[in-house]
């Protein structure tokens, strides 16, 4: 049995309550054979329902790791959570990475671009293979358009722009590839219209509310406008992929597009104060 470690700033949050068996579930379906089996969290206590890191692990047969370097050391392949909490990424890689273990670092990536490339240069550093990804990235319904749309529009959201932002914006460098150079951002209350614009005049629409539905419309290489009412099946494709990547050591995507993504994301982020206005990508 492969054992997969969690690193995490709190364990009992939404992503580490689920991911082991979805990934159980993924084994089911293929044969392979992997399992959570180690996990360190930063805070004992979980601020999201009070669970500590020894309950969990209890509940999840899983061992309590008493430092970073004790969990890499024991475990095949690892995964760094924190996905609410993407300032604690750099110093979890900086032990992480060391171990030259196949890494998933899960969305956002990181709090903002120059940190960003701080992770990639360890991991080139040390030799280590990684990615990471909003899970919207594998939604069933995007695979045929990848690198083939010619204009987006995507609904979604969640509470706070700067953390779920990252789903949108997946969802359009998955389909239109790279190249944005400039985003312009509009809001009233919460709600948001973001238009990103590409070095060769291609132009993709968010429309962000905590109350949209991912969806999106795609304009395909025809010219037809394809609507896409739900995105489904986007964490069970993520976990097959994180499984198949930490066996084979080989990514479905340029992780170059992570790049590309949080200086969008960056970008965004930025235009909140100036409203209206191109701002550079």
């Amino acid at each position: 049995m492969k054992k997969i470690g969690f690193i995490d700033y709190y364990i009992s949050e939404w992503h580490a309550n689920n991911y082991p068996k979805w990934f159980s579930d993924v084994c089911a379906k293929t044969g392979q054979e992997f399992e959570v089996a180690y996990a360190w969290a930063e805070e004992y206590v979980s601020p999201k329902d009070g669970v500590n890191t020894d309950e969990w692990c209890e509940k999840f047969g899983v061992e309590r790791c008493a430092t970073i370097e004790e969990l890499c050391e024991k475990s095949d392949y690892i995964l760094i959570l924190a996905p609410s909490n993407p300032e604690t990424h750099l110093r979890y890689a900086e032990v992480a990475l060391k171990y030259g273990k196949n890494t998933y670092i899960d969305k956002t990536f990181a709090p903002d671009v120059e940190t960003a490339k701080k992770i990639f240069d360890l991991a080139e550093k040390y030799g280590t293979k990684f990615f990471s990804s909003s899970a919207l990235r594998f939604a069933s319904e995007l695979a045929p358009y990848e690198k083939k749309a010619r204009a987006i529009s995507v609904t979604g959201g969640g509470v706070d722009i700067d953390e779920y932002i990252i789903h949108p914006v997946e969802m359009i460098v998955k389909t239109l590839g790279m190249g944005v150079e400039a985003v312009r951002l509009e809001s009233y209350e919460g709600q948001y219209t973001i238009k990103l614009r590409y070095t060769d005049g291609r132009i993709a629409n968010i429309f962000y509310s905590v109350y949209m539905p991912y969806s999106a419309a795609v304009c395909n290489e025809e010219g037809r406008t394809d609507h896409l009412p739900n995105m489904t099946c986007h964490f069970d494709n993520l976990m097959t992929d994180i499984l198949r990547f930490y066996e084979e050591g080989t990514t479905s995507f340029d992780v170059a597009e992570t790049m590309e993504v949080m200086r969008v994301r960056e970008a965004i982020i930025k235009s909140k104060t100036t409203p209206g206005e191109w701002v550079n990508v």
